[in-house]
């Protein structure tokens, strides 16, 4: 493990238990778990406010649970089930444990927002800037957010701000600042991946998530209300960058899907992330714990990412002084997606991937038991 470096001679301004750097779901998620525990935390992001992103929004039976026993109940719409579609056949499994939740990422992020202020989760608008370790804790140096002219807000123009945290979860998802910082990062493997996610005014025809399999691209469509549907499409085009005007764009090669949306409105701004897989060369560094996608992400294929981040933010905060506990305890709470999104992602980029929904139709007690395993 690379030495904590050693702390400027400026003293830090605040002084916390628990500094969560990334206010999404995770963030939150591990912030309340660390407040549970007894500990002043600080949750800080560059993004103000309930915040939105690309995310498939369907929350699993597990994940459902995880977020309930939260304290937070966001709304949704049912989830009864997975079925895998091609042009040709569909391989339906309903969930044995009961329906999951089709929810909006500002539903949950705004519940899970209001139940940490509620606990006494202090969170802020900052962006991070850099982390000194040292035998005893760790600096945070934070900034002022820039506007969209570059200008820093406030009389102070903007000052710095050292906080000095006992304890740094980054939950600051693919692009992590934190893995970076604290030269976590590992290189790439694989071509890259992305996903798009539109939401549309349209009643859901099915409680059921659905995933279209193309040749060259995946759609899940997952209702998240009485008249609200989300698709996120992912391959390995780059349409991070797609605006609600080409929305429907990465529909064309799905053509039942695309003849249901073609007409519907778009809702909101299209969202896009990628390139999705990331890789860490461990969890742990010093005063510093990864926790989330900034800890490593294979691909959205499964659905998983929720569930598999929430309980990585529970072992974080209970592994707080222990990082070799926590890195096992990652890998426990990860090996079944890593496990089966690989083996998924293999198979969906080989000349076999048109196999793969005549096999769930062929062998339903196969492609049940994979769903169960993802849906615990």
């Amino acid at each position: 493990m690379t030495p904590p470096r050693p702390t400027d001679a400026r003293a830090a301004d605040r002084r916390v238990d628990v500094l969560v750097v990334g206010g999404g779901p995770v963030g939150l998620a591990a912030a309340l778990h660390a407040r549970r525990a007894g500990h002043d935390v600080l949750v800080v992001d560059r993004r103000a406010g309930v915040i939105d992103k690309a995310c498939g929004e369907g929350l699993l039976p597990g994940a459902l649970a995880a977020v309930l026993a939260l304290g937070v109940d966001p709304p949704g719409h049912p989830l009864a089930g997975i079925s895998y579609r091609d042009a040709t056949r569909h391989a339906d499994h309903p969930f044995a444990a009961g329906p999951g939740r089709g929810v909006r990422r500002t539903a949950l992020h705004a519940a899970l927002r209001e139940r940490a202020l509620a606990e006494g989760v202090a969170i802020e608008h900052a962006t991070l800037r850099a982390l000194r370790q040292d035998a005893r804790g760790v600096d945070v140096v934070l900034g002022a957010v820039r506007g969209p002219a570059g200008e820093a807000p406030g009389a102070d123009g903007g000052a710095d701000d050292v906080v000095r945290a006992a304890r740094v979860l980054g939950c600051d998802g693919l692009h992590s600042t934190v893995r970076r910082l604290t030269g976590l990062d590992a290189p790439p493997r694989g071509s890259a991946r992305f996903g798009l996610r539109t939401h549309y005014r349209l009643a859901p025809w099915s409680d059921l998530v659905e995933v279209h399999w193309a040749p060259h691209a995946e759609a899940y469509v997952t209702p998240v209300a009485a008249d609200v549907v989300g698709v996120a499409v992912l391959s390995h085009r780059d349409g991070t960058r797609s605006t609600p005007r080409g929305a429907h764009h990465g529909l064309d090669a799905f053509g039942e899907l695309a003849d249901r949306a073609r007409d519907a409105p778009v809702l909101g701004r299209v969202r896009g992330a990628g390139p999705l897989r990331q890789r860490a060369r461990r969890r742990t560094a010093g005063h510093v714990r990864l926790v989330g996608d900034a800890s490593g992400y294979v691909d959205a294929l499964t659905g998983e990412g929720v569930r598999v981040g929430l309980a990585q933010a529970e072992a974080a905060v209970r592994h707080l002084d222990d990082p070799a506990a926590y890195e096992r305890a990652w890998a426990r709470a990860t090996r079944d997606y890593r496990v089966l999104t690989s083996g998924l992602l293999a198979w969906a980029g080989s000349p076999a991937r048109r196999a793969i929904v005549p096999a769930a139709s062929a062998a339903p007690w196969l492609y049940g038991a994979v769903v169960e395993r993802l849906a615990r």
